[in-house]
């Protein structure tokens, strides 16, 4: 007898916890969204740190926004190999420049990694080399939590490594109070919440 009503039982629970679900979504969702994101905002700095990754050119743009703001004198601007035989690196660079940006605020960090993890590695390594003891990681929004933790990692294992700022700029899609509304937005979030599960075992 008890079992018979098991069944029925669980199955109300389970459609009213998703009528639940669904009529609080707008609580709920952009908690989602805003996981990604850690924002510690700008501040003096030896210089700025721009990842690749960003084909509209936020990345770049913000870089020259905290040089031109006199935040940092310069800003190091990683990209990889793969445009049509040219580095990511120098063609966000032109766009900046194209902006109004003036060229003397970048420098090209010609980089072969294929990972957000290898990137850290490499550009700590040039940092280092470069005598630098703060920088600002900019990044996309839903990018800096995940990249912070890999930076910070690759600190650790280096056994130190200079004092590190994450500096948010928009994406062309990703709104964190709204990325479940649009396809791209969706896509976003996804690819950066995968990517997120994968960095925390390790791949």
């Amino acid at each position: 007898m008890a079992r018979r009503f098991f069944r029925p039982r669980l199955l109300l629970f389970l459609a009213a916890l998703l009528v639940i679900l669904f009529l609080t979504r707008n609580l709920w969702l952009p908690a989602i969204g805003y996981a990604l994101i850690h924002d510690d905002g700008p501040a003096k700095a030896d210089i700025a740190v721009v990842l690749a990754g960003d084909m509209y050119g936020h990345r770049i743009l913000k870089g020259g926004d905290l040089v031109r703001d006199g935040y940092v004198p310069l800003a190091l601007v990683s990209g990889p190999l793969g445009f049509y035989g040219h580095y990511e690196s120098d063609y966000a660079i032109a766009f900046a420049v194209e902006k109004g940006y003036p060229a003397s605020s970048f420098v090209a960090w010609h980089s072969d990694a294929q990972s957000t993890r290898q990137e850290a590695q490499t550009i700590l390594e040039e940092l280092r080399r470069r005598n630098v003891h703060s920088f600002l990681l900019v990044t996309s929004d839903y990018h800096t939590a995940r990249a912070r933790r890999l930076y910070l990692e690759a600190e650790r294992k280096a056994g130190g490594g200079p004092a590190m700022r994450t500096v948010a700029c928009e994406d062309e899609y990703f709104r964190p109070d709204s990325w479940w509304r649009t396809r791209d937005s969706q896509k976003v979030a996804f690819f950066e919440w995968s990517k997120t599960f994968a960095t925390a075992f390790g791949l």
